[in-house]
């Protein structure tokens, strides 16, 4: 796994529904979008970050329309990764969604592994370890008790108990 890569992958669950999301992250997150991505309000070479745009994905190569979609590009270091961070959001439909992650890929990303998102996030600072693992707590919450403890968790609450735990430990040896 390369860390300066680009990466991208489809990070809703592929089928029925209305709004499917595909995720770029990394160096060239706005670069490989502006490749396909077509709106008069966008501007490449400075998009604003924290907003949606609304346009169109359009297949390079065949200059077709794929689908009317809104992205928003995350700038870093104020993304999920810490990196520059793009997301398009299409129709969810199995044909739509492997096709704009096959052009992003054929524009500069790579696919992601499973993970490597939050592992990005890790790696870069903006989670811990404990925050890491409560990612996929939250995802397979099926109680409302699960969620809340894996929230809190995401949050910082067994991090913050550790390191106070840490923190009277080390006290405690160095008085001996």
């Amino acid at each position: 796994m390369y860390l300066q890569d680009t990466i991208a992958a489809i990070s809703t669950p592929v089928g029925a529904g209305g709004i499917g999301i595909i995720r770029i992250s990394g160096p060239d997150a706005v670069k490989v979008a502006s490749a396909l991505f077509r709106s008069a309000a966008f501007d490449p070479r400075a998009p604003q970050s924290h907003r949606l745009y609304y346009g169109t994905i359009v297949d390079p190569q065949g200059c077709s329309s794929i689908d009317e979609v809104l992205i928003t590009c995350m700038l870093a270091p104020r993304s999920y990764t810490r990196e520059d961070v793009v997301e398009i959001n299409c129709h969810s439909g199995v044909t739509v969604l492997q096709k704009i992650l096959g052009l992003v890929v054929r524009c500069g990303a790579r696919p992601a592994e499973p993970g490597e998102f939050t592992k990005r996030a890790f790696l870069n600072g903006r989670i811990d370890l404990a925050q890491a693992e409560a990612v996929i707590d939250i995802i397979e919450a099926k109680t409302e008790a699960s969620l809340q403890i894996a929230s809190a968790q995401l949050h910082g609450r067994l991090s913050d108990t550790l390191h106070a735990l840490r923190d009277e430990l080390i006290d405690i040896t160095s008085c001996h």
